[in-house]
């Protein structure tokens, strides 16, 4: 029952009239247009900035002193190749609000006049937890995490002598993953406002939400190691635990509202 609502048909809002299926792929394909030129542009507005990126990125290693020494670059095209990378990652953080309205906007026809009222406040919101998400871990999560592994690499004898590559990888994929996680809450809301899934549905598969959560970290972290694992999946268990009595309130104040 539960999975026919959700996979269900939508039925068009009265005062649309349904577009042939080569007008939504034209649709679709300047929408992926706009998306490419946004972020083409913030990463050229990044790549010219790179200098600053690069002590940005590297801020968390202040923590462990000089004894981390410096990052080693072992590629002869590792200064163009890296910064390519730092200003794509930093060019979706900046352009992550334009993205969202690009995808908006080309949803935007399908849905009904009260869904349409609640999506501009919903992109507000999504930046500002993709946004909180980034921040958290750049300020808290990333530093325990840089300073775990190079205790734990100098607990076994070794010398942490990380490369500019690893080391850009894994702050960048960990601090973007973590901002993506953060969205969790408003496309579970989403789906529970527009009547797909309901609180008891949530509550009743929340052992299969946990399983796919961890399975969801596993392919976002950047390292195969337990850790970062569990620093990835635990916020996001925790959000959807809030998102389960977030649409219990949704719920009973709808009830209310109809009642009354």
């Amino acid at each position: 029952m539960a999975l026919r609502d959700i996979f269900k048909f939508r039925d068009p809002p009265e005062t649309e009239t349904s577009k042939p299926f080569l007008e939504h792929l034209e649709d679709l394909r300047w929408t992926i247009v706009k998306m490419a030129l946004t972020l083409g542009v913030t990463m050229i507005v990044c790549f010219a900035f790179r200098s600053t990126l690069v002590r940005i990125i590297q801020a968390p290693l202040n923590h462990l002193g000089s004894q981390v020494g410096t990052l080693k670059a072992l590629g002869i095209t590792d200064s163009i190749v890296i910064s390519f990378h730092l200003a794509f990652y930093a060019g979706i953080v900046l352009s992550f609000p334009l993205l969202l309205y690009f995808l908006a906007e080309f949803v935007l026809p399908a849905l009904t006049v009260l869904e349409k009222r609640f999506l501009f406040p919903a992109i507000v919101v999504s930046f500002a937890l993709f946004l909180l998400g980034v921040l958290v871990c750049y300020f808290w999560l990333l530093p325990k995490t840089i300073l775990f592994f190079f205790r734990d690499t100098q607990s076994l004898g070794w010398a942490p002598t990380w490369t500019v590559q690893q080391y850009y990888s894994f702050v960048t994929r960990f601090t973007i993953g973590f901002g993506l996680a953060f969205e969790l809450p408003v496309v579970v809301l989403a789906l529970v406002r527009f009547g797909l899934i309901t609180y008891r549905f949530m509550a009743r598969t929340r052992p299969y939400a946990v399983v796919l959560i961890f399975i969801l970290a596993t392919i976002i972290t950047p390292t195969p190691d337990i850790l970062t694992l569990v620093a990835m999946a635990l916020p996001m268990c925790l959000l959807y635990e809030s998102c389960i009595w977030i649409a219990w309130l949704m719920e009973r104040r709808a009830s209310k509202r109809i009642a009354s």
